[in-house]
């Protein structure tokens, strides 16, 4: 079986505004000494929801049964796939406190995902020199400098 290597980052300029920033994503697929890169982009969005896309675009990529490591850098991500999702999903896509999860879609697109792929969960520090890290940094950057600054 084929081992796929996933590399993702997501970027998001103007985070925290009220009416969100110009965000980028972007996911690196390594396999059998081939590449394949991916990026978007989306207005009016956050940096959490631009690293859940990039993971979740880069597993939807997948077109084979394979076994699948996915770097990222993102401590949401890195919390919210090892630690509350199993929680979220007890208690009705609500946290400990009874809110609504934020970005429940995206985490319910990477719920149906996870459960077809078997996934290694590599948090690596993020803009430490790491090849697959920095190319998606780079390639989520420029995805969201695609759209307008108005």
């Amino acid at each position: 079986m084929a081992h796929v290597e996933i590399y993702t980052d997501g970027s998001c300029k103007g985070n925290g505004r009220a009416d969100g920033g110009r965000g980028g994503w972007a996911a690196i697929l390594r396999c059998n000494g081939k590449t394949k890169e991916l990026s978007g982009s989306e207005p009016n969005t956050t940096n959490n929801r631009m690293e859940l896309l990039a993971v979740i675009s880069g597993l939807e990529a997948l077109t084979k049964e394979c076994t699948v490591t996915v770097h990222y850098d993102s401590e949401y991500m890195r919390n919210g796939i090892t630690k509350w999702i199993a929680g979220w999903k007890r208690n009705g896509w609500k946290t400990k406190d009874k809110q609504p999860v934020k970005n429940q879609d995206l985490w319910q697109r990477l719920d149906v995902l996870v459960q077809k792929y078997q996934i290694e969960w590599d948090w690596v520090r993020g803009h430490t020199g790491n090849p697959g890290n920095e190319r998606a940094d780079t390639l989520a950057q420029a995805a969201a400098d695609t759209l307008s600054t108005q």
